[in-house]
């Protein structure tokens, strides 16, 4: 097992950070830092995986990651034991931000052995690609029995906004995002396009039969619309609700929680710019739409979100975890219910930080691109 250590003590966090309950926020000026006074290291536990997408667990603690470029990893006790790559879908398109992207076990993966998979597809209606999310079951180093649970439509040339992240709630059912796909004045807030929204199935791709638009005008697998990219998910340890978190342009990064039916904004209104420096959107606020709990101004471009439920970081119990690709460090914001009432970064040093999930053993786990998988460990002052 490889370890590299990156001690890190708890800084603070120097971009401008707006948090927003409502019409209420509070300024970078005013906001405070964590209660605990915990410190963490960066573990290098497994190095050689160049873009780790995403991160999975199976039940005996084995780790499963996704490459990019179109690997599944296997990983026992810090071992790489199997590069997969049969059985990975041939119409698997790694182009610009697309490519293999996120996974996840069935919460039952005991009793059935289903792994979900996000990914680029250039199956399906137009050139180009679009998120696809597919199940299948690991036999040694293959993936068989694969099935198709969703493709989004159109596929497109533009190689951004995939989305892609997968959750599944306490009552199984599955979630997950297809981003705006660099259309963000056709697809986000059209309820019967696909791209820029959030959707909810069964474990099986069948329809809830209670999801918001079942019955009437939109796609019935849609949960929320009005999104520009969302690329993390979790579920919160007490409400039940999945939360999200998505990029904004220049500004307007988002954490928002997931609600049934609701209009998330985009492009409407946003805390963001152009890249230019231009304008676009028309308000921060507007009725029928909804606030974020809290975004970023400038941009963190996040990736990968994990809630801490375990005891391995006392006093930051239920506090929520976001990767920056852009600046890679971990965003460590402390939570007191719903409202974000303090942050500080965390693990300054390593490569983008990708992906973010709290393993089987308690220990918050994520990937950095260029190094690897690392596991977030408390350190003695």
């Amino acid at each position: 097992m490889i370890f590299k250590k990156l001690t890190q003590h708890l800084l603070p966090f120097v971009a401008l950070l707006v948090f927003s309950t409502g019409c209420n926020s509070q300024t970078n000026d005013t906001k405070t830092p964590p209660a605990s006074d915990l410190s963490v290291e960066a573990q290098l536990v497994v190095e050689g995986i160049r873009i780790g997408w995403g991160i999975g667990f199976l039940p005996n603690g084995d780790m499963l990651v996704t490459e990019k470029a179109g690997t599944l990893y296997h990983i026992s006790e810090g071992e790489i034991v199997a590069e997969i790559t049969e059985g990975i879908p041939s119409d698997l398109d790694v182009n610009g931000q697309g490519g293999f992207l996120d996974v996840e076990t069935h919460p039952d993966y005991e009793e059935n052995g289903w792994i979900y998979f996000s990914y680029a597809s250039s199956q399906g209606e137009g050139s180009g690609s679009n998120t696809k999310i597919i199940r299948a079951k690991l036999d040694g180093s293959s993936l068989t029995s694969v099935e198709e649970i969703y493709k989004g439509t159109p596929n497109s040339r533009r190689g951004q906004h995939y989305g892609s992240r997968i959750v599944f709630d306490e009552n199984g059912y599955l979630f997950f995002s297809i981003g705006d796909r660099g259309n963000r004045d056709v697809y986000p807030q059209d309820i019967n396009r696909d791209g820029g929204k959030i959707y909810r199935l069964n474990a099986d791709g069948s329809i809830p039969a209670d999801n918001p638009f079942v019955g009437k005008d939109g796609l019935d697998a849609m949960y929320t619309y009005g999104h520009r990219n969302p690329q993390g998910m979790a579920v919160h340890p007490e409400s039940g609700l999945v939360w999200s978190h998505e990029h904004g342009p220049r500004g307007g990064d988002e954490v928002n929680i997931i609600e049934p039916g609701n209009n998330y904004g985009w492009p409407v209104i946003s805390y963001g710019i152009n890249y230019d420096g231009t304008e676009f959107a028309e308000d921060t606020a507007r009725e029928g739409m909804e606030q974020p709990i809290t975004y970023w101004d400038p941009s963190i471009a996040p990736s990968g979100m994990a809630f801490i439920t375990s005891d391995k970081y006392p006093g930051w119990e239920g506090d929520l975890l976001v990767g920056s690709l852009k600046f890679a460090y971990i965003a460590h914001l402390d939570l007191d219910g719903d409202e974000v009432v303090g942050e500080q970064k965390l693990v300054e040093g390593t490569g983008r930080i990708r992906a973010v999930e709290q393993g089987p053993d308690g220990y918050i786990y994520f990937s950095a691109e260029g190094d690897g998988i690392y596991r977030l460990v408390p350190t003695e002052d």
